[in-house]
């Protein structure tokens, strides 16, 4: 399956505000924690892999 980087950028927001929720517990934090830190180091190498990409371009 292809990478979707607007989609992880997306579901981080989402994450971030349900992770700002009072009403979020600490298993659920947890668990968001634990999706943002996969969905950053996804999107951190989707970028580099553009910024390869693109400096091989030149």
């Amino acid at each position: 399956m292809k990478f979707d980087y607007a989609k992880a950028i997306q579901r981080l927001e989402e994450i971030a505000k349900k992770v700002e929720d009072p009403q979020t517990g600490l298993d659920d934090m947890d668990k968001y924690l634990a999706e943002s830190e996969e969905l950053i180091q996804k999107c951190r190498d989707y970028l580099r892999t553009a910024r390869e990409k693109l400096t091989g371009l030149d």
